[in-house]
């Protein structure tokens, strides 16, 4: 019961790694928010785990999004302890010049912008309860970028150096902030990542991972429990690589 009497906020969190955070979230103890574009799939997910969750359709794009999804947090668990910026979205893997502009743009709405308009809403409440845990979902594409995914390693580095800062600033504030670099895993974006899915594209993906396999959702949610438990409350601004050994 790591996160025993805590309050979590996952984006992204009805489905692939944000789905793999709730559901070990509440096995820990954490009464958790749910809240995802998809407000039907989050309250599945919701219905599924019981009284300690709740759902809340969101779009991380906007503001409004995350005033909406504090505010329905605070009104049924009364605090926030911890908040996983996780939603995320890419292009297909291909030609860097190929990328529309609406399609860059919402990259960086959902993998920056984000980010900043969950600082505005949650750092105010967490300074007030004396501290609280931020955690970003970025990406080895973010430290070690490859070809045909360009604007989307970008935004991930964006994310990482965005972490490293909010830690500096806002520890004396006792609020962490660390983020997540995981290595491609069998959720709805590995399409997009690989261009087409298919056992040869797979393969090769695969092969640039030294343990030998894709990650999981329960990889990343593991590592999301340990930074957002008190065993980690020394560790901040940290871009912990959860990716079989593919940053070497």
């Amino acid at each position: 019961m790591r996160l025993s009497d805590k309050v979590a906020i996952v984006t992204g969190g009805a489905s692939g790694f944000g789905e793999g955070m709730v559901r070990r979230f509440a096995e820990e103890g954490a009464r958790v928010v749910i809240a995802d574009l998809n407000g039907k799939a989050a309250e599945a997910l919701a219905g599924e785990l019981g009284k300690s969750a709740v759902a809340v359709a969101t779009d991380v794009s906007q503001k409004s999004g995350f005033d909406g999804m504090v505010g329905v947090t605070l009104q049924k668990f009364g605090r926030v302890d911890v908040m996983v910026n996780n939603a995320g979205f890419t292009h297909r893997n291909g030609d860097m010049l190929g990328v529309d502009e609406a399609t860059f743009d919402l990259i960086t709405a959902v993998n920056m912008k984000a980010i900043y308009f969950s600082a505005l809403a949650i750092v105010p409440l967490m300074e007030k309860q004396g501290g609280g845990v931020i955690i970003n979902t970025a990406s080895t594409a973010g430290l070690r970028p490859r070809p045909g995914l360009t604007w989307y390693n970008a935004s991930k580095g964006w994310a990482i150096t965005a972490t490293k800062s909010m830690a500096v600033e806002l520890a004396p504030k006792k609020i962490r902030v660390n983020c997540l670099c995981p290595v491609a895993g069998d959720t709805p974006m590995l399409e997009r990542f690989m261009g087409e899915d298919t056992p040869e594209r797979r393969a090769l993906f695969r092969a640039s991972i030294p343990l030998g396999r894709l990650s999981t959702p329960l990889d990343i949610a593991n590592a999301a429990l340990w930074l957002a438990s008190d065993e980690a409350e020394f560790i901040t601004g940290v871009a912990l690589e959860v990716d079989g050994g593919r940053c070497i």
